[in-house]
């Protein structure tokens, strides 16, 4: 790498490159215990799981008539997750975002993973997993013909649809970094890139029709961005029980699941770019327009929940009332209220330029995030499923020790894969950030002279 990358005028694409093939180095040993902790963790939540196989779903705390609680949670709030990754690599794409160049990459990683890690919970809420197929919507010799009105099949196409597109706009974007790497490694690592960069010359026609195909992939891959957390959302939305039965689910649950997907790109962004040394490449600019964008978010997600509140108060419907009554004041009370803090007041500390260019301080909201917005999908799912429209039904969700593991397992389950890739593939694009060069040199600027 050439010296004094961050502290020089003219950022060249060697310079580029260096920065980024720097990062596939074989890793240390500090990596390999950090990756081993999170398995262990991940291995725990395993023998949760296994736990539960063998001696049913009361080791849970599911019971009437709460019997969505941890599992489908996590369920929406991975969906959710990998929102961000398609609203960062392509919708702002299409907007020729220049910041989003260094940070797209991890946000399309982060979004196969968390859809991933999302689809693995229908499986886990089985009580006999090894029947997993009566899940999928295809018509059969059972005479089971799939409910085409029913939301829960819709959720099959649109996540499967979303995970496939996700997966081809991730592998098309990276054939030319792939490319690129190929040509300064040897062995195994060599035969990698090979195989993912396709014969990728770096040719004209092929740029040229590389650039066709990402746009119009980036076209077809916007619309889901809408559609996936809104056909989610009708999973509830299309139920008549109250604090469920609302229109403005659709947006509501897309705005929240960007938001989150945002923190959680913060939340992985900032620790890669310490580890991987990424600092000429990924610079507080960045993440100050990250952050805005997830300050637009929040202020977003506040709207409506004031709107779902004077809606509930203006129709006049006692069951409506009660229900959120219940949840602003009763027993899930404090996690409704942690619920607003970490949404709504505390990502108001964006407005400060110093807090958002202070990556601890974004680390540290955006893990406030993340624990809001998870917050939030349990109050909306166990808090209405316990008070629904039967008073002597009423009844609690309490977590056992075996959804605490499996739900911390599957960050860490996130996390590992994702920690593991950084090493695999070039986690910051090269290609766009040569083609925004001049916005990296002018951040640069901007970064010194404020250290000045």
């Amino acid at each position: 790498m050439s010296e004094g990358v961050g502290t020089r005028e003219e950022i060249d694409y060697r310079d580029i490159n260096d920065v980024v093939l720097r990062a596939l180095s074989p890793p240390g040993m500090v990596f390999w215990v950090f990756l081993g902790a999170l398995w262990l963790v991940v291995g725990a939540g395993i023998y949760a799981w296994c736990h539960q196989i063998y001696t049913g779903l009361g080791v849970t705390g599911l019971h009437q008539p709460t019997m969505w609680a941890f599992y489908i949670t996590n369920f929406v709030f991975w969906v959710g997750i990998g929102h961000a990754g398609t609203l960062i690599s392509a919708i702002l794409y299409l907007f020729r975002s220049r910041w989003r160049t260094p940070v797209f990459r991890a946000a399309e990683t982060m979004t196969i993973f968390a859809i991933a890690t999302a689809g693995l919970f229908p499986l886990i809420h089985l009580g006999r997993v090894w029947w997993f197929y009566w899940l999928l919507p295809y018509p059969n010799e059972r005479w089971l013909q799939p409910n085409f009105r029913s939301p829960l099949v819709w959720d099959a196409f649109a996540v499967g649809t979303y995970f496939t597109v996700s997966c081809i706009f991730w592998f098309i974007g990276l054939m030319p970094d792939a490319a690129a790497a190929r040509e300064g490694t040897s062995g195994w690592r060599r035969s990698l890139y090979a195989l993912l960069s396709l014969g990728f010359q770096g040719t004209d026609r092929q740029w040229r029709h590389f650039t066709t195909v990402y746009l119009l992939l980036a076209g077809f891959i916007t619309p889901l961005v809408l559609s996936v957390h809104s056909v989610v959302s009708w999973d509830f939305a299309m139920a008549q029980l109250p604090g469920w039965h609302s229109t403005i689910f659709a947006p509501y649950f897309v705005a929240g699941a960007i938001f989150s997907g945002c923190a959680m790109v913060m939340s992985l962004l900032i620790p890669t770019r310490r580890f991987l040394r990424l600092e000429a490449a990924l610079t507080p600019w960045h993440f100050d327009n990250l952050a805005k964008m997830t300050l637009g978010l929040s202020l977003v997600v506040s709207y409506a929940y004031a709107t779902e509140a004077f809606i509930v108060w203006y129709s006049a419907s006692s069951y409506e009332q009660t229900t959120f009554h219940m949840r602003y004041w009763g027993t899930y009370g404090y996690l409704f209220w942690t619920m607003i803090t970490c949404n709504s007041v505390i990502p108001l500390l964006f407005f400060s330029r110093r807090i958002r260019r202070n990556l601890t301080a974004l680390f540290v909201i955006s893990l406030f995030i993340n624990l809001g917005m998870w917050v939030e999908r349990y109050v909306i799912i166990a808090g209405s499923l316990a008070t629904n429209f039967e008073p002597a039904q009423w009844s609690f969700h309490t977590p056992t020790w075996v959804e605490l593991t499996i739900t911390v397992a599957s960050f860490c389950w996130l996390i590992a894969w994702f920690t593991l890739l950084t090493k695999l593939v070039p986690i910051v694009s090269m290609t766009e950030v040569k083609e925004g060069r001049a916005w990296l040199r002018q951040a640069h600027g901007q970064q010194r002279r404020t250290a000045a």
